[in-house]
């Protein structure tokens, strides 16, 4: 290891997992009352008394900092814990570690951070690289399984869209019924869109 990459992984390590998560919700709470755009480091710094130079320093500028705060929000950083034994099994555990009042709040959230995205180069990078890529991970992790399992045949075409059908979902929810996603609303589009388009049987059908 270079000493320059020494002294930064040594600056980056001063701050505690306690207080970077009290970071975190901080940078989600100013994203919910200004909105991204007119969010800044500097109003970052004043509301977790921190120090400007620190925040850049340690995530580089306000498209970063906000990736990683959405990131960190999110229940369960990786689906590696999440093997029930069957595809139906693992979806709907995953859709089951965000409650009602959390998917509420993140709808609303990302609602209002999507202008931004795709209005902001280095946010689109951000979120790709922390969110869309570990989230896309994850469903191919848990469909690989399936595949392994003998429940999905390896050249089913659906599977490439299982991430867009899910994502599709949680999004549309709010626009076309005028409510927000809920645990129940996801659990029956898995078992009535999902899993039929993958050729698995549910209880239900």
């Amino acid at each position: 290891m270079s000493g320059m990459t020494e002294i930064a992984t040594a600056r980056r390590s001063r701050i505690t997992p306690e207080r970077e998560a009290e970071l975190y919700r901080a940078v989600l709470d100013l994203l919910r009352e200004v909105g991204y755009d007119a969010l800044t480091m500097d109003a970052v710094a004043t509301r977790t008394r921190s120090s400007k130079a620190t925040l850049y320093r340690q995530w580089g500028g306000k498209a970063e900092l906000v990736a990683k705060a959405v990131r960190h929000d999110k229940p369960g950083a990786s689906a590696d814990g999440v093997d029930t034994g069957s595809l139906r099994g693992d979806l709907h555990a995953l859709t089951l570690r965000s409650d009602d009042c959390e998917m509420e709040q993140n709808s609303a959230l990302m609602r209002g951070l999507a202008m931004a995205i795709h209005a902001n180069p280095d946010l689109l990078k951000a979120f790709k690289e922390h969110l869309v890529e570990p989230e896309m991970a994850e469903f191919r992790r848990v469909l690989q399984r399936a595949i392994d399992r003998g429940e999905v045949p390896a050249d089913n075409p659906a599977l490439d869209y299982v991430p867009h059908m899910m994502i599709g979902a949680f999004a549309a929810r709010t626009m076309l019924d005028e409510q927000p996603p809920t645990q129940a609303f996801l659990l029956a589009y898995i078992d009535a869109v999902v899993l039929p388009a993958l050729g698995v049987r549910s209880p239900t059908t």
